[in-house]
């Protein structure tokens, strides 16, 4: 039987179960992967529904449709949904499980149960992180960052919530040592570092970012928990404690973990443009050590988040230079990747447009964070809504578009169904549409000094209030064509075929859907991932 004609049930099936805890139970990556997948994709819908509420509250001044409180709180569930349930796991535990080991040769990953335990973590916590929202004294209010001394005073249920997260964080550890080992000792034969997929070494990069930045959230999570519940002072100064110790602590890990979302995101870009360019990828090495570079320096510059702090000018000089060396690692991508481009015999299908718009929204992105970068400039625009706006260009326009064409680019090969092209071409076209309409106009107002976190506004800002409303619609009805496009393509789409991109690396030469074990025989590789001579046009 074609493996594309199996009932979905019996794929990768190694537990002799059948039904859920065939899958819950399941050491398989690709299982594991498909868990991540559909997990954090539904917490992002989750946040989605609380961004669009958010929306409609700001779609005019005065009250809309909730008061202050509760906008507060469903402002902290967003943020807190968005971050720790989706874009830090999303791309690692997806597909990181999903194609990486395929991508380097391997028949799994170098730990599978501890794969499968990393998952369980991550639901576990995300179970607490819901429980908080309904126990206690309600959903907390303090802003996904919990800063103090807020997040240690109030009345609402923030000690489980940031108990919650704190597991999140253990499952994150034990993917980065999982994937490091993997990457370090599983690679197939011939498999040399120079002959890595660009997706393979962002996940390494993001990897020692997990293993190496993760514990300092843990352990400022714990001193939270300890300062509400015991009383410790830490961060109060009525007790000789500080507050400005606990940002210190947060970004020290924030600020890298910004490069967990996105560096997996870079590396999904690296494998598509050469793919639909039909060119080898320019620059490999420059591109492969940029991402080193970036996790690097990224773990350096925590400080410009707190140039508004009362730091002294010698550190704001230093975090400012460190801010813009880190935009040269950026660069070098964007620069390589346009370069792949020219000449190229470019394609344009849907996961090749949604890695064009990564280029451009993270570009937009990546310029207003030198704007935030500078102090003399970040002192006026500190707190309004062009920080909104550029964090949504760097996560949303960049992590999450990369996510949707990760999507369409690897999706068909474990399912072995095609989504239909031309309404999955409407849904990027309004998605993208929708998303320059909200979140430019973000950083219009925070130019026009709108501060952000507000339930109200002066009038001055309602006209474009109301613009970035209507945007976040257009994108949520582009998001809502592409999900049933590829939910419908995947079950009862046209047969995909082992390789209907034409890729080069490994996971284009197996069947679609991969077989348990990956491959028949373990392969021997001889030439480079985006060496397209080596493999049919599709």
């Amino acid at each position: 039987m074609n493996p594309a004609q199996l009932p979905r049930s019996s794929f990768w099936n190694d537990t002799g179960k059948s039904g859920i805890t065939a899958w819950i139970f399941s050491i398989d990556h690709k299982r594991i992967g498909l868990l991540y997948l559909f997990t954090t994709f539904s917490f992002f819908l989750v946040g989605v529904i609380l961004g669009l509420l958010l929306r409609i509250e700001l779609m005019a001044p005065g009250r809309t449709i909730m008061g202050a409180q509760t906008y507060n709180a469903l402002f902290t569930v967003h943020g807190v949904v968005m971050i720790f349930l989706f874009i830090l796991p999303g791309f690692p535990g997806a597909f990181g499980n999903l194609v990486m080991p395929i991508q380097i040769g391997a028949r799994d990953v170098a730990f599978p149960r501890l794969n499968l335990l990393s998952w369980w973590l991550y639901v576990t916590g995300a179970a607490i992180v819901l429980t908080s929202l309904f126990t206690g004294g309600g959903p907390p209010d303090t802003g996904w960052t919990f800063y103090v001394p807020f997040s240690t005073r109030t009345v609402t249920n923030v000690t489980l919530a940031v108990f919650g997260v704190f597991v999140i964080g253990f499952s994150a550890i034990l993917t980065g040592l999982n994937f490091v080992t993997t990457i370090h000792r599983l690679r197939a034969e011939g498999m040399t570092w120079g002959k890595l997929p660009l997706f393979v070494w962002s996940l390494y990069a993001t990897a020692w970012v997990q293993i190496l930045a993760t514990p300092i959230l843990a352990i400022t999570l714990v001193l939270v928990m300890a300062e509400r519940l015991l009383g410790t002072g830490l961060f109060d100064p009525g007790r000789g404690g500080d507050p400005l110790m606990y940002q210190h602590l947060f970004w020290i890990y924030s600020h890298p973990a910004v490069y967990i979302m996105i560096l997996p995101a870079m590396g999904v870009i690296s494998d598509i443009i050469p793919v639909f360019a039909r060119k080898p990828v320019f620059g490999y090495k420059m591109i492969a050590f940029s991402s080193l570079a970036i996790a690097a320096a990224g773990s350096l510059v925590w400080g410009h988040h707190m140039f508004t702090s009362g730091m002294s000018d010698t550190a704001v000089l230093v975090f400012s230079f460190l801010t813009f060396i880190v935009a040269i690692p950026s660069a070098i991508k964007v620069f390589n990747w346009v370069a792949t481009l020219y000449k190229g015999s470019i394609s344009l299908e849907a996961p090749m447009l949604f890695a064009l718009s990564f280029i451009l929204l993270f570009s937009i992105g990546g310029l207003s964070g030198l704007i935030l970068g500078a102090a003399a400039t970040d002192v006026h625009v500190h707190d309004t809504h062009f920080v909104v706006g550029h964090f949504h260009y760097v996560m949303f326009g960049g992590t999450g578009f990369a996510f949707f064409g990760a999507m369409h680019y690897w999706l068909p090969k474990f399912y072995g169904r095609r989504y239909a092209e031309k309404p999955a071409l409407v849904a990027w076209a309004l998605m993208f549409t929708g998303f320059n309409i909200l979140y430019f106009t973000m950083q219009v107002l925070g130019m026009q000094g709108m501060p952000r976190r507000y339930y109200d506004y002066l009038p001055e800002f309602s006209s474009l209030n109301l613009a970035a409303t209507v945007g976040s619609w257009i994108l949520a009805a582009g998001m809502v064509i592409m999900l049933v496009n590829l939910f419908r393509g995947l079950l009862k789409g046209e047969p995909a075929g082992n390789n209907p991109w034409g890729g080069a690396t490994l996971e284009w030469t197996i069947s679609s859907p991969p077989p348990t074990e990956n491959f028949a025989a373990e392969p021997v590789v001889t030439h480079g991932p985006y060496d397209f001579s080596k493999t049919g046009a599709p």
